[in-house]
């Protein structure tokens, strides 16, 4: 039986810690750890009452960590360091043809060229389980951290991680947004800028999915005015159905435009400038040398030697469909 003190210092409470320690705000940490404010609250004061200290301090609206807070931070990050340390040297010992590999990814992913790839990976190696699940950036960098998932498959650049030290990355493809519209007088551009895509209402990712806050900034650097949003969904399939419903405008990558290309009724015109960014494999650092990992690994990367990402994609529509 757990006491309570054991139950005050699980990984749900220290995960409450250090949430709140990174955004330094109580609204913020207890909407992005899917809880209320008042619950947050509870468990760090219960927190601070087993350590006999206050691990926070405020001055005006500001929060700052306490000694004893930055101390608790210290401890708790070392806690999980040790841990990753330990379970990454169990997996090292593993066989490299059995075992479980999980890999979370970003729900806005077009997700054809890697259930194409597992379905190969699989008849090559039947004991090995691939596991996909569809994440927010914020459980994506949670689970990785704590050791949960094995990799991420998300788009970068990604400002929201303040410290990279402890991970790496391995690009898959570059991608870029196309604007999909319904104006035929913009039809035969190559491009368009952003305030010739001002004229309709618009559907986006929820605004805090990385491609809706790309395109936030995109829009702030040209000093141009952000679209008037009528609907928010949180998978481009979604989006697609309430552009083709509704003719309105939106903004999805360039993988899922060639991927369902048949069955979007609209116009696509790359940005000018363009909205770059990189769909990429993340991982802790190491996990790459973990031996199931590692073979997943370069076997994806065998698989895109033969075809590229994007005929890939295209490719596994077909067969999906």
């Amino acid at each position: 039986m757990k006491t309570k003190q054991e139950s005050i210092f699980s990984s749900k409470t220290l995960s409450y810690f250090l949430q709140l320690a990174d955004t330094m705000n109580y609204t913020q940490a207890a909407q992005l750890l899917g809880i209320t404010q008042p619950a947050l609250t509870q468990q760090i004061k219960k927190l601070e009452r087993t350590v006999g200290a206050p691990l926070f301090y405020s001055v005006g609206k500001k929060l700052h960590l306490s000694d004893a807070g930055r101390t608790m931070l210290e401890a708790t990050h070392s806690i999980y360091e040790t841990l990753n340390q330990a379970t990454d040297e169990i997996q090292q010992a593993s066989n490299a043809n059995s075992g479980v590999i999980k890999i979370g990814m970003l729900a806005s992913v077009e997700s054809s060229a890697f259930i194409g790839f597992s379905a190969e990976y699989y008849k090559q190696n039947p004991d090995v389980q691939i596991v996909f699940l569809n994440m927010t950036r914020h459980e994506i960098w949670e689970q990785l951290e704590n050791n949960q998932i094995d990799l991420a498959i998300m788009y970068l650049p990604d400002d929201t991680i303040k410290n990279w030290k402890p991970y790496e990355s391995r690009k898959i493809v570059d991608e870029q947004l196309l604007f999909l519209h319904h104006n035929e007088k913009l039809a035969k551009r190559k491009r368009v800028h952003f305030r010739d895509t001002l004229a309709q209402p618009w559907v986006t990712y929820p605004d805090s999915y990385f491609l809706s806050y790309f395109l936030h900034e995109a829009y702030k650097n040209q000093m141009v005015d952000y679209p008037h949003i009528v609907a928010q969904f949180t998978t481009p399939f979604q989006l697609m159905q309430f552009l083709n419903l509704t003719g309105v405008n939106t903004a999805l990558p360039t993988s899922f435009y060639q991927a369902h290309q048949d069955e979007i009724d609209a116009y696509a015109v790359a940005f000018e400038p363009a909205v770059s960014f990189e769909l990429a494999f993340i991982f802790r650092k190491g996990k790459d040398t973990i031996p199931r990992v590692e073979q997943f690994l370069n076997s994806f990367d065998a698989y895109l030697e033969k075809k590229d990402y994007l005929s890939r994609v295209a490719e596994n529509r077909v067969k999906l469909n």
